[in-house]
């Protein structure tokens, strides 16, 4: 009975509702300039994350012999579409371990399209010109943000309690491109800044700079 009740009292506590707060991310680099394209995740500590709606499905456009746009977040069991808006043919490949593939030669007005059923980071390229590059981001959580031109997200439905934030950028000097922190989020609105190292962009990954 004891166990039955434990078994009765975790479901009620995982199905539970979190309480909302908001929250603010602003993304530096060592020099105090805004950092864009930089992905930040939330995840409650101890309790699963909520999955991410669903979406239409995305775009990265082929323009100008780059890709558009140059970080692109995905939801887990997302479609992305490669329409080919250049008069010339582009060969769209990624050997990346969430997501292996490879759209050989499309011309203009063609398109192609994958579905991405992992969570992770998936870089792209075109095998026929080497200045572009992109980047999915494979999410399972609902709370998952793009930094912009100022370099900040808000959150302005992030879970109450304890949360880890993730950071990740292509170009961070760091394990997997990775830094996180620990926080705890109340009611009241919070912010949080990063103060990151990037390395410099190879010269053929210009995609979003």
């Amino acid at each position: 009975m004891q166990r039955l009740l434990s078994a009765v009292v975790a479901t009620w506590l995982w199905a539970t509702p979190l309480a909302a707060s908001t929250l603010y991310v602003r993304v530096v680099d060592g020099n105090g300039r805004p950092v864009s394209d930089a992905v930040v995740t939330l995840r409650p500590v101890g309790r699963p994350p909520v999955a991410p709606r669903a979406v239409a499905s995305q775009a990265v456009e082929q323009r100008n012999l780059q890709f558009r746009p140059f970080v692109t977040i995905v939801p887990v069991g997302g479609t992305v579409t490669f329409p080919n808006f250049d008069a010339t043919r582009h060969h769209v490949y990624s050997f990346s371990a969430p997501k292996r593939f490879e759209f050989k030669l499309f011309a203009r007005d063609q398109s192609r399209s994958i579905t991405l059923d992992k969570p992770g980071t998936i870089a792209i390229g075109c095998n026929i010109h080497d200045q572009m590059s992109a980047f999915l981001f494979v999410t399972d959580t609902a709370w998952t943000a793009r930094t912009g031109k100022d370099g900040s997200v808000t959150f302005r439905d992030a879970p109450a309690g304890p949360v880890t934030i993730k950071l990740w950028h292509p170009f961070l000097r760091a394990p997997d491109a990775t830094v996180s922190r620990q926080v705890a989020l109340s009611a009241a609105a919070h912010s949080e800044s990063f103060a990151v190292k990037l390395r410099a962009p190879p010269m053929h990954d210009m995609g979003g700079y």
